[in-house]
């Protein structure tokens, strides 16, 4: 018998159905084909025609099927029934369930709105959930941002008007040097890597500056293994090197930035501050005429170097600061972990490209002076920044250096440099500031976030007390502009500074991975006052999954899976943008629910509606809008832009326009997004660029033209160092007054990390990552991704390996100021030597998440957050202090110091807690 080949379908047939949406696998909002069988899930691919991913797609977006099949989907709404913690529940209705938060929610809103506090974790329609807070009238509002990257985005916005990642981007197609600071491979992961590729194809240098070699910095071309919480130091010392060398741009800081401008260095309450006109425009000296005159005066040239009356420029003030031999490459050497020599070769390696091979587009464009040029100009290094220069309790000042380095060498907003993504730049003037002035039956005074200018800005009650229960905006950290969600439970559990009755948290896994010191919150939440009540009343809590935090609380309020709801992914919030164009997009239920379950945002629209919120009623108490999806639709923030700016009103206007029916249904057949690009001669220089602003205005993102200086010299800064010297009405607590003076410097410095302060008791430092195949704690329940990482080892560097003799296969017990945990340890010889990480939120309790008992993430799975406090520890002084950011009250994640030694293999990581009991039925073992 002759052999037959076998007939094989290699090509077989995967769906009959493909619907487009937006991922929510992580935050990048990648473009996705859900390719449905028989109205399931059953294969998900990238969308080539995405403007953000153009078709790649990562291991987590693939992995998207397993969440909406994943066995811990919360299935009905559950009322708690027996004690906080304990995991027993009973299944309501919906009715039941919207009756008994209107009952906790109502008499609040009557008679004390500020006992609700309002927290979301990574929502991504943070302009909804403020816009619902601020109809309730709470003051306590705020997103996951200040426990995140609040830094990031505040150095930026108050130095540039952007920021790094979500607000702005490399030039791929043009940059010759590309240097990421503290960049974990977790954020923005599709189109980082699609960019490295196109730098790598061109062979241009890949730089990077991390204590862990993993991911992107695994792929650099170098690496500096710098010693964690000392990038700031580092980059002051290459602008150090660059000033000695006169590789900056003259021309660029003259034009550009506030460097020409006027410091007033008269005695008095004006001290420090910029020299002004009548109109409130800077002053600087036109070279032309050797006589003042406003930065924005057509023709002018402002002086870098000139005085006047005594007063001399930031330029100046800002060469004697860093030509100081305290910067030099052999004075920070040791502190950094970084040799002189290493970082003489950076600085010259960043000259190099910025000045030898400048990018030169001949493309002409006219400046908001009205002057036209005939080229566009750039210096191709880039640069790229995230957590790990964020979550120090140093960070803003740090994310103001990189800042600095960067318009130092004109790399922002030209050819080859850095490029904010609509609706970005914006100067921080045209940013709300915060409002925190509350009255029962009435909604908040203003927006709840924003950017202060000065004490007078401050979220204080007439008493000088805090106004909100997170002290965001407080002389304890000012410029809070993200709030301080990691402080709202020790707050509200202590009363400080007043009892709060309704917790309302959305996808915030407080109880565990969310929150500093982990043990003590979960105590916290469960804690009693003396007549037997819980210190915190009542707690309503909203997610998708059986997450640790779900045994906490109330009332549970079940969310959806991304694809079975709409989403709002706004030019008003945190929109797909790229450099080159605006762009936002929706998420839609390619499938609807098996489960009683809905979406957070329409039930969020429910109880607006049942509670008779202004902005969600009209004058006869009549609901606005039916759900979510009619919200995204209907609703303007001013008249003419609403959430969405596409196929506005007949479907042909974009950006402004009146309200269309047939708008997501347009979004749809689009593939899920709209997108806007920005002509040619207003591709760069945004902040200056006289087309680029006509554009913006008529898209929308502004109302008039908002050209204006990067201020590498913050004034709202100097304001704060004023009160604190004395001068003013609001000045801050005697307790405060050397830190407020000490680490709000209008230039950029660097300080040690509060850290710090444990001393050689406490000789290593210990950070986490998240790794390229998670994201938050939902994806390490997912079965294909578990795959890839099912437990986390303490990375261990060769220096201390050795030295304790480990080898594989052992443990260690780590030991902090204010904690201790047993881990198993692995060699990694690419790490910093004194400095040893895990991957963040892959450990979780037993019990949680549907997983088994047994589950490796729960025996060997672990959390650093043990050993971290959301206190420092006491100075003797009667306070508490917490371990933030001074500025910006930024949690200081990364500041952890501790012991390590090796310890008896345990049965499990410690510490272990007891199993929770699941909401949800237990996996099947062989699920289909």
């Amino acid at each position: 018998m002759t052999y037959q080949q076998p007939k094989l379908d290699t090509s077989p047939k995967i769906s009959d159905e493909v619907r487009k949406t937006t991922c929510y696998m992580c935050a990048c909002r990648c473009g996705i084909n859900v390719h449905l069988k028989s109205g399931k899930v059953s294969y998900i691919e990238g969308n080539r025609d995405h403007p953000v991913n153009k078709g790649v797609l990562c291991a987590k977006g693939s992995s998207g099927i397993m969440q909406v099949t994943a066995p811990s989907r919360l299935r009905a709404p559950l009322r708690r029934v027996g004690p906080r913690g304990s995991g027993a529940f009973e299944e309501i209705s919906w009715e039941e369930a919207f009756q008994t938060a209107v009952a906790w929610l109502k008499p609040l809103r009557e008679t004390a709105p500020e006992k609700l506090a309002f927290f979301t974790g990574r929502d991504q329609s943070q302009s909804f959930t403020s816009f619902w807070a601020q109809g309730f009238g709470t003051p306590n509002y705020a997103a996951h941002g200040g426990f995140c990257s609040v830094n990031m985005a505040a150095g930026g916005i108050y130095t540039m008007g952007g920021a790094f990642w979500e607000f702005g981007q490399p030039d791929w197609d043009r940059a010759k040097l590309f240097i990421l600071f503290g960049v974990a491979e977790d954020h923005d992961s599709n189109p980082i890597k699609i960019g490295i590729g196109k730098l790598k194809a061109r062979g241009s240098r890949v730089i990077g500056v991390n204590p862990i070699r993993t991911g992107y910095n695994g792929v650099a071309d170098d690496w500096y293994g710098i010693t964690p919480g000392t990038d700031g130091l580092l980059i002051l010392s290459l602008i150090h090197e660059l000033l000695k060398a006169g590789k900056i741009d003259l021309d660029y800081l003259a034009r550009f930035t506030n460097a020409p401008c006027l410091v007033d260095e008269t005695a008095g309450p004006g001290r420090g501050l910029l020299l002004r006109d009548k109109d409130g425009k800077h002053l600087v000296i036109d070279k032309t005429t050797g006589k003042p005159a406003v930065f924005d005066k057509k023709g002018v040239q402002p002086d870098l170097g000139a005085t006047h009356k005594g007063a001399r420029t930031v330029f100046q003030h800002l060469a004697e600061r860093y030509l100081s031999d305290d910067y030099a490459p052999e004075a920070v050497a040791e502190r950094t972990g970084i040799p002189a020599a290493r970082i003489k070769g950076l600085a010259a390696e960043i000259a190099r490209a910025a000045f030898d091979e400048p990018v030169v587009l001949d493309q002409e464009w006219t400046d908001f002076r009205g002057d036209t040029h005939s080229q566009m100009v750039g210096r191709p290094v880039a640069f790229h920044s995230m957590r790990g220069v964020s979550a120090h309790s140093n960070g803003f000042q740090t994310c103001r250096a990189l800042h600095l380095l960067q318009i130092l060498i004109g790399s922002v907003e030209t050819p080859g440099g850095f490029r904010f993504k609509p609706p970005y730049p914006k100067p921080v003037e045209a940013h709300p500031k915060p409002h925190c002035g509350f009255n029962p039956g009435t909604p908040l005074n203003g927006p709840h976030l924003g950017f202060v200018h000065g004490p007078d800005d401050l979220a204080l009650n007439p008493d000088g007390s805090p106004a909100r229960i997170d002290k965001a905006f407080t002389w304890e950290n000012p410029m809070s502009a993200h709030g301080l969600m990691h402080m709202v439970i020790p707050n509200a559990h202590a009363g400080d500074p007043y009892r709060i009755d309704t917790m309302l948290l959305y996808m915030a896994n407080m109880s565990w991975n969310s929150s500093m010191n982990t043990r003590s919150v979960m105590e916290m939440l469960t804690d009693k006052d003396a007549d037997g009540d819980y210190k915190i009343p009542r707690i309503i809590y909203s997610d998708a999954y059986a997450s640790e935090m779900v045994a906490y609380a109330d009332l549970i309020l079940p969310d959806t899976t991304y694809l079975e709801r709409h989403d709002c992914i706004s030019l008003l919030d945190r929109p797909i943008c790229e450099a080159e164009a605006a762009a936002d997009a929706i998420r839609w239920p390619v499938i609807e629910p098996d489960r009683e379950v809905r979406g957070f945002q329409s039930v969020l629209v429910e109880l607006g509606n049942r509670l008779k919120l202004p902005g969600f009623v009209d004058a006869e108490g009549k609901a606005k809008y039916r759900d979510y999806a009619d919200y995204m639709v209907n609703h303007e923030r001013r008249p003419g832009v609403g959430p969405l700016m596409g196929w506005r009103g007949n479907g042909d206007q974009t950006g402004r326009g009146a309200p269309n029916p047939d708008q997501l249904q347009r979004y749809i057949d689009n593939g899920g997004f709209a997108i806007a690009h920005i002509p040619d001669e207003a591709q760069f220089f945004k902040p200056w660029n006289a087309a680029y602003q006509d554009w913006a205005v008529e898209l929308g993102l502004y109302d008039k033209p908002q050209p204006y200086l990067f201020s590498i010299y913050s004034e709202p800064m100097q304001r704060f160092r004023l009160a604190a010297e004395g001068h003013g009405t609001r000045q801050p607590p005697e307790h405060l007054r050397e830190r407020v003076r000490a680490t709000m410097d209008p230039l950029p410095i660097w300080y040690e990390p509060f850290g710090d302060s444990a001393g050689a008791d406490y000789p290593v430092h210990a950070l986490t990552q998240r790794p390229m195949a998670m994201y938050h704690s939902w994806g390490s329940q997912n079965a294909w991704l578990r795959q890839i990482h099912g437990h986390n080892p303490l990375y261990v560097p060769t220096k201390i390996w050795e030295e304790h003799r480990f080898q594989d296969g052992d443990w260690a017990r780590v030991t902090s100021p204010s904690g201790e945990i047993t881990v198993p340890v692995a060699h990694m010889a690419a790490l910093n030597e004194n400095t040893i990480w895990t991957w963040n939120a892959i450990g979780k309790r037993k019990g949680a998440w549907a997983l088994d008992p047994d589950a490796p993430e729960s025996t060997k799975g672990f959390l650093l957050n043990h050993l971290i406090h959301e206190l420092l520890p006491e100075k003797g002084d009667g306070m508490r202090w917490s371990n933030s950011d001074p500025i910006t009250g930024q949690a200081a994640w990364f500041d952890l110091r501790v012991r390590i030694k090796k310890a008896d293999p345990p049965e499990e990581a410690q510490p272990a807690f007891p199993p929770i009991p699941s909401p949800v039925p237990a996996a099947r073992r062989n699920r289909p």
